[in-house]
């Protein structure tokens, strides 16, 4: 089964194809957020690496969130149009258990910390038994400092991994002096991650649903929260 999967979530857009339990091809751009402009050059570029064309592929993978507004529309409105033209399945995995899946084999937690802004982080607990990725803890929205006072209840190595790294560390490991960190090149989401995932998923025919599906954006948009903002001083008025 050749898969193609896509993540734009986050600042880093990457997509990988991957043929059963080998990794083909992958791309992944973390420098400027031009998911919109990039994306679908990427992917032409990427089977054409690979001398494939859209139609070789059997099913999609892509990211469900948490993440950046924009990018998670642009992930599903890509993903939908490419089932749409190819009548084939695609499959949604979290960003967040995508980074933990980078740190494979890792003993005790592994923490992904993506950034939320004002001091949040999106964030999950996950440990590995031999190949098995397990949560440990539901999708949220955290300060970094709630979080800390959270994992104090884990009496186990904590691997802390995501974009939100270099901004916490310092906190981090005031509290955690033996804390351990991703390597720079892990920390963001690995479209083959993603797809070792997802390509389970697809076996499985655990498939999602084109119309219905919508990603897990955790929180109301920048737009939205201006806009009641705006309301409410409105009222007050």
């Amino acid at each position: 089964m050749k898969v193609l999967c896509i993540d734009t979530a986050t600042e880093s857009a990457t997509c990988a194809v991957i043929d059963d339990n080998k990794l083909l091809g992958e791309i992944t751009v973390n420098h400027t957020k031009q998911h919109s402009v990039i994306m679908m050059k990427i992917i032409d570029d990427l089977l054409s690496y690979l001398k494939l064309n859209i139609n070789s592929i059997d099913g999609f993978v892509v990211s469900k969130g948490p993440g950046s507004f924009t990018g998670l529309r642009i992930g599903a409105a890509t993903v939908k149009g490419l089932c749409t033209g190819t009548n084939k399945p695609f499959v949604s995995v979290s960003s967040l258990k995508a980074l933990a899946y980078n740190m494979a084999y890792t003993n005790g937690i592994v923490c992904p910390i993506m950034d939320a802004l004002r001091g949040n982080v999106y964030t999950n607990l996950f440990s590995f038994d031999k190949d098995h990725l397990k949560e440990l803890s539901s999708e949220e929205i955290i300060s970094m400092d709630d979080l800390l006072l959270k994992l104090e209840d884990y009496q186990q190595p904590i691997c802390f991994i995501g974009d939100a790294i270099d901004k916490f560390k310092s906190k981090i490991l005031l509290k955690f002096p033996n804390a351990l960190f991703a390597p720079s090149h892990l920390n963001v989401v690995k479209a083959s991650s993603l797809g070792a995932i997802g390509i389970e998923l697809l076996k499985a025919s655990k498939e999602d649903n084109i119309y219905s599906f919508s990603p897990n954006y955790m929180m109301k948009s920048q737009a939205e929260r201006e806009y009641e903002n705006k309301m409410r001083n409105d009222k007050v008025e």
